[in-house]
């Protein structure tokens, strides 16, 4: 029962079956081979577009790496008060972009609210010297809580970004989660909304190690190849990611699989909606569930083999749980089984 987090799950059998595949022979190395271009290629057909590739080692690579290839002396990016590129980079993102720094923008749910990210980088619009001038802003999908940007709050994030010349980048660590969850395309949740940049990230849903930076905006391209190689995220061996992407797209397993994670995180919701001992924080959208649980019904949990993280109350549901409860984070991923959420519901119970 392991429901700490997606990154727990391994990889799926057909990427690790493609990767075996790709093991033997030669190809040229730093992400030039026949097999590099093809999903190159794969990528500009899934968004529709021509688009730029880079591949890079971990999702906080991607996110500090397409924040930097805006970045300009005194930025200013903004983001959800909670999102992981705020609270869970170490700084990552200032430093890549030589001390640029994050501003904090409230909203319900792990959403910056409209009224509010307007007000945040309106402050900064006049750009001056002393306070700093904005560089971009980053939107979380799907977000650190687990709910969803609909396409039009996305267009209204872009509105902003666009009226103050700023660049609209996806944080995609769950990008296929969010994307079935919508039941759109990739065009329609990213450049059709005014989005320029994604991390577009595999690793959570079943690849061993496969992130990406795609880009819409080919004139920059250039730029990040550069960035790429001198923060050390350049792969000699890229081969062994392309092949791992070309797994994942094959035959939509990628969708599958984020369908898969998010079906197990519904039917878990249902077990907690139907407890006497633990109740819903607020309703899935993706493959995160939160809960708030009585402490010691959730220790006897973990006691019995059930891996799962307390995490920070949102302000949202600021004194709406007691003393002796806590609110527990639960993800599930590809290799959740109802087995898996069968055996905790009767924990529970």
């Amino acid at each position: 029962m392991f429901f700490a987090s997606d990154n727990w799950a391994g990889a799926h059998p057909k990427i690790s079956e493609r990767l075996h595949a790709s093991a033997a022979g030669f190809s040229r190395a730093y992400g030039d081979g026949e097999l590099d271009k093809a999903v190159y290629a794969r990528f500009s057909e899934v968004f529709e577009r021509e688009v730029a590739v880079f591949f890079v080692a971990t999702g906080t690579a991607a996110n500090s790496l397409s924040l930097a290839a805006y970045g300009k002396p005194g930025g200013i990016s903004f983001a959800h008060r909670e999102a992981h590129i705020l609270e869970d980079e170490c700084g990552a993102p200032e430093y890549f972009s030589h001390g640029s720094r994050l501003y904090p923008v409230d909203g319900t749910l792990g959403r910056m609210d409209i009224g509010n990210l307007e007000r945040a980088i309106g402050r900064y619009a006049s750009e001056n010297v002393h306070g700093g001038r904005p560089a971009a802003i980053s939107i979380t999908q799907a977000t650190e809580v687990g709910t969803i940007y609909r396409l039009d709050h996305i267009a209204a994030v872009s509105a902003v970004a666009r009226k103050h010349a700023v660049p609209l980048h996806m944080d995609g660590a769950r990008f296929a989660n969010a994307l079935v969850s919508l039941d759109v395309s990739p065009a329609e949740m990213t450049w059709k909304r005014g989005v320029d940049i994604i991390s577009f990230g595999g690793t959570k849903n079943g690849c061993w190690c496969a992130e990406a930076i795609v880009m819409f905006d080919l004139d920059r391209a250039r730029e990040m190849a550069f960035l790429r190689k001198r923060s050390a995220q350049l792969f000699s061996k890229a081969r062994f990611i392309s092949a791992q992407f070309d797994a994942y797209f094959d035959g939509g397993l990628w969708l599958e699989t984020a369908r898969h994670a998010n079906a197990m995180s519904a039917s878990l919701a249902q077990a907690f909606e139907s407890s006497a001992v633990a109740r819903l924080g607020w309703q899935p959208e993706a493959n995160e569930v939160f809960a708030i649980i009585r402490k010691d019904v959730a220790e006897k949990a973990q006691a019995a083999g059930a891996a799962f993280y307390t995490w920070p109350t949102p302000t949202s549901l600021a004194g709406q749980i007691s003393d002796d409860e806590a609110l527990y984070r639960f993800v599930t991923s590809f290799a959740t089984t109802s087995d898996d959420i069968g055996r905790f519901s009767e924990l529970l119970r």
